[in-house]
């Protein structure tokens, strides 16, 4: 008889605890599982841009200085026409705010023109005179940018950035009509063919990206350009007649508005799932 109560009493104390350890599973908390964590890939990218130039140059002069030394006045004005920018590049992003990138551009032909006006002596009989120029200009540019993103709000993002290379600057179709009154008024004409110079060239930009989707970006971008100097070929008069000078271009400078388009060729961001961890 107390071998059947010894064991109704053991069968019940297991039934209790077995209840006990099912309802403190049913109140256990849930899975813990903190938040998920945001990997942020660098990654490579494809550049594409078109715009325009708006170009300055600071000083256009005949080659041998002496031609100026009789000048009591001298007076320069000078305008290039604005001429398109197609440009291509590749770039890599390293974080969420600095990138940077290597551009190829091509700066098409800008129609120049200038004009100067000026006085002096010779032999003690006072002179004056006009030189009208004209030509055009275009240019290949190289440049590796390095560029810092400041935020982005709305998928908008402000940047600034700067970039250094090189420029090769081609003077083509240039000419030179002058009139002076030494001894009476005369006319003259020279031309020179294309002449080609290779410069160190600098910029800073400044501009607005759009997020589209995480792979395709849109910019709209300023840039303040130097493309150091050009030249031309050698100068000859209507009859052939030359002195092995050539016209420069010094200080070339442009501001240029461009439209581009970045498209990532890595992965997005993605959400990384931690592993799951239970409190307890």
């Amino acid at each position: 008889m107390r071998s059947v109560k010894s064991f109704i009493a053991a069968g019940a104390a297991t039934l209790l605890s077995q209840a006990a350890l099912a309802a403190d599973m049913a109140i256990a908390p849930p899975p813990y599982a903190p938040a998920p964590v945001v990997e942020d890939f660098g990654g490579w990218y494809l550049r594409g841009d078109i715009g325009f130039s708006n170009q300055r140059v600071k000083d256009v002069h005949y080659g041998r200085e002496s031609a100026y030394s009789q000048l009591t006045s001298f007076q320069q004005q000078s305008a290039f026409d604005t001429a398109g920018i197609f440009g291509v590049g590749v770039g890599y992003r390293i974080n969420n705010w600095f990138r940077a990138d290597v551009t190829g551009q091509y700066r098409g032909n800008a129609n120049f023109k200038a004009t100067d006006r000026f006085t002096g002596t010779a032999g003690g009989v006072a002179y004056n005179g006009i030189d009208n120029y004209g030509g055009s200009k275009s240019e290949w540019l190289v440049m590796a940018n390095a560029y810092v993103d400041l935020g982005t709000w709305w998928c908008i993002t402000p940047f600034i950035g700067a970039g250094v290379g090189g420029a090769r600057v081609t003077i083509s179709n240039f000419t030179d009509t002058g009139t002076n009154s030494l001894p009476f008024t005369t006319t003259s004409f020279a031309s020179a063919p294309a002449g080609s110079k290779w410069n160190f060239a600098w910029a800073a930009h400044a501009g607005l990206a759009y997020s589209v989707n995480p792979n395709l970006v849109l910019e709209l971008a300023y840039s303040y350009v130097n493309l150091g100097e050009g030249q031309t070929g050698i100068l000859s008069d209507f009859n052939g007649v030359t002195t092995n000078n050539v016209f420069k271009f010094k200080d070339i400078t442009s501001h240029d508005l461009k439209l581009g388009v970045r498209w990532n060729l890595e992965s997005p961001q993605v959400y990384a799932p931690p592993p799951v961890v239970r409190k307890g």
